[in-house]
Formats: structure tokens, C-alpha cells, sequence
């Protein structure tokens, strides 16, 4: 089941196997010790590891009443 997007690119760190060992590492029971930008063929996605990206902020500097008026 992949969340919002249809292709999700495989990683250990929003696999349903991993855990978090570091910030760059994942213990899988399948594989050991995976570097957290890896995958294997047992890729299983979990939503919930996943940390979608920031939405992009409005540059607002310089702008004027005048810009938002028809």
C-alpha cells in the first residue's frame, strides 16, 4: 500500500522490517546492518515511518497590497 504517492522509491528507513539503529543505519532481520539508503527484494513500505517532505514557503519579501488586488 503506498501513501498519497504511487511510486514510493524503496529504502530501509521506511521499511515495515527495519529498525533504526542510527541515524544512517537500519537493523533488518532478513539482511543485518543495512545502510539506511538501501533496500532488498523483502521491501515491505510502512506509511507511518515515512517523513514526507516540507511544504514550500511563500517568499512574501517585497510584496505590496497593490501585487494582490485585481
Amino acid at each position: 500500500m503506498n501513501l498519497f504517492q504511487k511510486k514510493i522509491e524503496p529504502r530501509c528507513t521506511y521499511c515495515a522490517h527495519g529498525r533504526a539503529l542510527g541515524e544512517d543505519q537500519i537493523v533488518c532481520p532478513k539482511k543485518g546492518v543495512m545502510a539506511a539508503g538501501s533496500h532488498c527484494r523483502s521491501f515491505r513500505y510502512d506509511p507511518l515511518k515515512r517523513v514526507p517532505p516540507r511544504p514550500a514557503k511563500l517568499a512574501g519579501v517585497g510584496l505590496k497590497d497593490e501585487d494582490f488586488q485585481i
